[in-house]
C-alpha cells in the first residue's frame, strides 16, 4: 500500500461499495412495513384484505373465489384469506406452521417467490399473498451491475490522472539528484501538480546557477591560480639566494597583490551570478551613479596620465543593484583608463535612446583586433598582445564581470573599435514613466 495509485483505487472502490451496500440496505428496508407505517402499498393491502373479507362474508366461498381470480388478474401471484387459526378459507388447509415465517413484510419463502401476510382491522382474517420473484434473491445486484463497472472505469482514469504526474515528477527529480543538472518537469497543467511542477523547475534554476557558478568558481580559480603561485614561488626561492632582498621582497609583494586581486574577482564573478533575490533593486539615477565612478576613479587615471570627460544627460530612472551596476561600470571604465595613451582623454556619456539609458565608454587607445571582440567578455580572455601583466593588464576578469552584471539588469554590452581606440556601450532597460506615475 505504499503506492498512491493503489491508495486512491482502492478508496474509490470502498466508497462505492459502502455506497451500494446503503442504498440495497435503504431500498429493503423501506419495503418491510411496520404495522403502524401508512404509505401507498400499505393502503393497498388494507384495501384488499377488506375487500376479501366483504366477498367472503357476502358471498361465501365463492364470493371469495371470483374474487381471488379478478385479483390475480391484476396483481400477479397467489392471494389467500386465512382465519385467525390459519385455515384457508378457499381450499380449507391450515396454513398455520407456513404462516409462521410470514409476516406483515415481504419475506422470502424460495430463491424465486416472497410472500407477505396483511391481518384485517379487526384481526379476524388474513390476506396471504405468495408472490413470484424471478430474479432471485440477488434482484438488485444485476440493476447495479453497470453502475459498478462504470465508477471503477472512472476510478481508474481519476486515479490515473493524480498519480502520473506524480509519478513524472518523481522521475525527474531522481534525474536531477543524479547530476543531471539540466532536466525539467514538463507540464502544462493549471492544477496543483502543475504548480508543483513550476516550483521545482523555479528551485532546480537556482540550484543550477549556484552549483554552476560555483564550479565555474573553482576551475576558474584552479586554472588561474597556477602561475602566480608558481612566480610566487620563485620568488620566495629567489629572495632566498638573491643578494638584493629588497628587490625580491617587491617581487613577492607584487605576486601576493596579484594574488589577491585575481581572488577578489572571481569571487565578484560568482557573486553576480549569485541568488536573485539577495539582490538589491531599487530605482536608480544612472547620470548620478556616473558621476559618483568617476569622482572616485579621476585619481586612478591622472595617475596613468589621462583625462576623464563626463556627458551625462538626465534620463529615466532604472530598475536595479546599485553596487552590480557600479561595479560595471568601474570594470569598463578602468580597462579603458588602463590603455588610454597619456595625455589622453576617455570619454564617458549616458543618454536615453529607444526606452533604455545607453552608457558610452571610448578610449583613444590600440583598440582590439576585430576577430577578438567576439571573446572579449569571456572570464580570463585577453588580448594576445596584452597578455604581459608587466604592461598593466589584469587577469582577464573586468568585462566579465561588467557583462554578467548588465545581464542579470536584463540588459546589453557590446565593444566595437572606434579608429582609434574602443568604444564599449552599456544598455539598461528604463523604467516607464507609467510606472512611475503608478508608484
Amino acid at each position: 500500500m505504499r503506492s498512491i495509485f493503489v491508495k486512491i483505487l482502492l478508496w474509490f472502490l470502498a466508497t462505492l461499495i459502502v455506497c451500494l451496500a446503503g442504498s440495497t440496505i435503504t431500498s429493503v428496508t423501506r419495503n418491510r412495513f411496520s404495522p403502524g407505517r401508512r404509505d401507498f402499498f400499505s393502503r393497498s393491502l388494507v384495501l384488499q384484505v377488506s375487500d376479501a373479507k366483504e366477498a367472503y362474508e357476502t358471498g361465501g366461498k365463492a364470493g371469495l373465489e371470483e374474487y381471488f381470480k379478478r385479483l390475480n388478474s391484476i396483481f400477479p401471484g397467489e392471494h389467500a384469506l386465512v382465519d385467525a387459526n390459519g385455515v384457508d378459507l378457499v381450499t380449507g388447509e391450515n396454513r398455520s406452521k407456513e404462516l409462521q415465517h410470514i409476516g406483515r413484510h415481504w419475506s422470502p419463502v424460495t430463491d424465486s417467490r416472497m410472500a407477505i401476510a396483511w391481518p384485517s382491522r379487526d384481526g379476524k382474517y388474513r390476506l396471504v399473498i405468495n408472490a413470484p420473484n424471478p430474479a432471485g434473491p440477488w434482484s438488485p445486484i444485476p440493476n447495479y451491475l453497470w453502475m459498478i463497472g462504470a465508477t471503477i472505469i472512472f476510478c481508474y482514469i481519476l486515479a490515473v490522472q493524480l498519480a502520473s504526474p506524480l509519478r513524472n515528477l518523481q522521475q525527474t527529480v531522481e534525474r536531477f539528484g543524479s547530476g543531471d543538472l539540466g532536466v525539467r518537469a514538463a507540464t502544462k497543467r493549471r492544477d496543483e501538480f502543475g504548480k508543483l511542477a513550476r516550483a521545482f523547475n523555479k528551485m532546480a534554476d537556482r540550484i543550477e546557477t549556484l552549483l554552476t557558478a560555483e564550479r565555474r568558481l573553482l576551475q576558474d580559480v584552479s586554472h588561474e591560480i597556477r602561475s602566480p603561485l608558481a612566480r610566487l614561488r620563485f620568488a620566495v626561492e629567489l629572495a632566498r639566494t638573491s643578494p638584493d632582498r629588497d628587490r625580491a621582497m617587491d617581487r613577492i609583494q607584487k605576486e601576493v597583490d596579484r594574488l589577491t586581486s585575481l581572488v577578489s574577482e572571481l569571487l565578484q564573478v560568482t557573486r553576480t551570478e549569485n541568488d536573485p533575490q539577495s539582490r538589491n533593486l531599487e530605482e536608480l539615477s544612472l547620470p548620478a551613479l556616473l558621476r559618483d565612478v568617476v569622482e572616485d576613479i579621476r585619481v586612478e587615471a591622472e595617475a596613468h596620465g589621462c583625462q576623464l570627460a563626463l556627458n551625462a544627460a538626465e534620463g529615466p530612472l532604472v530598475r536595479g543593484d546599485r553596487e552590480l551596476l557600479r561595479r560595471a561600470v568601474e570594470n569598463v571604465l578602468r580597462n579603458a583608463i588602463r590603455y588610454a595613451p597619456p595625455g589622453s582623454t576617455v570619454d564617458l556619456a549616458v543618454e536615453h535612446r529607444n526606452g533604455s539609458m545607453l552608457v558610452q565608454v571610448r578610449d583613444r587607445g590600440p583598440g582590439v583586433p576585430e576577430d577578438a571582440l567576439a571573446n572579449l567578455f569571456k572570464p580570463f580572455f585577453r588580448v594576445e598582445a596584452d597578455r604581459n601583466r608587466n604592461s598593466g593588464g589584469g587577469v582577464g576578469l573586468g568585462l566579465s564581470i561588467a557583462q554578467r552584471a548588465v545581464a542579470v539588469h536584463k540588459g546589453a554590452i557590446r565593444a566595437r573599435n572606434a579608429d582609434p581606440g574602443l568604444l564599449v556601450e552599456i544598455e539598461i532597460p528604463a523604467v516607464p514613466a507609467s510606472s512611475l506615475v503608478t508608484a
